[in-house]
């Protein structure tokens, strides 16, 4: 019997060795010196939501390895017309597709498609659940700057609740052996963060959480959210902006990093986001080589 086919779905069913066989693949990928290592497959961008960063990447990182690709969005395709999640899947398949880049409103619609379609599903979000390239990403920018993983104080800010970033970073780097801590407001940062992986904690004072903090990763908030909770946007500004005066509390060598958008002036101070601590613009960089590698992995595994 022909074994299943080996697709990227969360950072869970990642064991730390094929962790850190992606982000040694990733190292050594140049986006402007490409090695064809896809020339020939076709490479299909299903993105039941709006993107910029990832579905960019994604093409560019598939483009660079030497395979085509080909975009197909809800509102301009048959998605539109009622097809559904499993038929647009087999569709794209049998029309020759080799691998399918997915991201959908729903959490889990990636694993129910990986169920039904015979090529690797890269998993580019899911609902609030995973995100498992960004977490890959996260963790090449951080090992950038740091020797290892193992040991380090990751304090994760803002709507955990509502991030599929933070449980994908909570599990990878949670494996790998940091020290994860979640906070934010009690409506945005429950204090569930065992369900979500081992050893995380939740703290509700980023000032407490910041001390010693070697990565702070702030999140994007959506104003409407803290819409009927108990904190005000002005009370979150004031008690969870990253500014530079809290950075102080990190450690010296602390890097700052943000999945995007950034929300200026409510996240980030401007002057931490544009400051020599921030890596976001890497962490973009980052992107494009760490989906070639995730994309040259899984096609690999599939032959």
């Amino acid at each position: 019997m022909k074994p299943p086919v080996r697709s990227l779905l969360g950072t869970d069913q990642l064991s730390v060795p094929e962790i850190e066989a992606i982000l040694k693949l990733a190292r050594r990928m140049d986006p402007k010196r490409p090695p064809q290592l896809l020339r020939g497959k076709r490479v299909v961008l299903l993105f039941y939501e709006a993107s910029t960063r990832t579905r960019t990447s994604f093409e560019f990182a598939a483009k660079a390895l030497g395979a085509t690709t080909t975009l197909i969005t809800s509102t301009q395709s048959s998605i539109e017309k009622g097809e559904s999640l499993i038929d647009t899947g087999w569709t794209v398949t049998s029309l020759g597709a080799d691998a399918i880049v997915m991201r959908h409103p729903c959490s889990g619609a990636p694993y129910l498609l990986s169920r039904f379609i015979p090529v690797p599903i890269v998993n580019a979000g899911d609902g609030l659940h995973q995100h498992p390239s960004q977490a890959l990403l996260d963790a090449l920018t951080i090992t950038n700057h740091k020797k290892r993983l193992k040991g380090l104080r990751v304090v994760i800010v803002g709507d955990i609740f509502h991030s599929r970033v933070a449980r994908s970073n909570a599990i990878l780097l949670s494996k790998c052996g940091a020290e994860v801590i979640f906070c934010g407001p009690p409506d945005l940062a429950p204090d569930v963060a065992e369900s979500i992986a081992s050893g995380v904690q939740v703290c509700h004072d980023l000032d407490f959480a910041l001390l010693g903090a070697d990565v702070v990763m702030s999140l994007r908030i959506q104003k409407e959210r803290l819409a009927g909770k108990q904190i005000s946007l002005d009370d979150y500004i004031a008690r969870f902006q990253v500014t530079p005066q809290r950075m102080k509390l990190a450690r010296p060598d602390a890097i700052v990093m943000h999945p995007g958008p950034i929300v200026r002036g409510l996240e980030l101070a401007n002057e931490v986001a544009d400051g020599p601590q921030s890596c976001v613009h890497e962490q973009v960089a980052n992107g494009v080589k760490t989906r070639m590698a995730i994309l040259a992995t899984v096609l690999k595994a599939a032959q």
